[in-house]
């Protein structure tokens, strides 16, 4: 099976509320209401520093997914 790199989740307990779930190395959910990132693995020491930088850029292109996503939704 083939997954999506990028996952868009909702939950009834947080209406508001909007996930962007990151499938690749390193997993993660980010809240798209405070850009709020919650990894779901342990990440490897090397990683922290280069993660670090590349946070705010997954960030934007989640933000990115979920405007193409509504967009291609509207447009049906």
């Amino acid at each position: 099976m083939n997954i999506p790199r990028f996952l868009i989740g909702d939950n009834a307990h947080y209406p508001e509320d909007i996930f962007i779930i990151h499938m690749d190395y390193p997993r993660f959910i980010i809240n798209l209401k405070d850009d709020e990132v919650e990894f779901l693995e342990e990440i490897e020491k090397k990683d922290k520093e280069e993660l670090e930088e590349e946070t705010k850029t997954l960030i934007e292109e989640a933000s990115r997914f979920y405007d193409e996503q509504m967009e291609m939704y509207e447009n049906e």
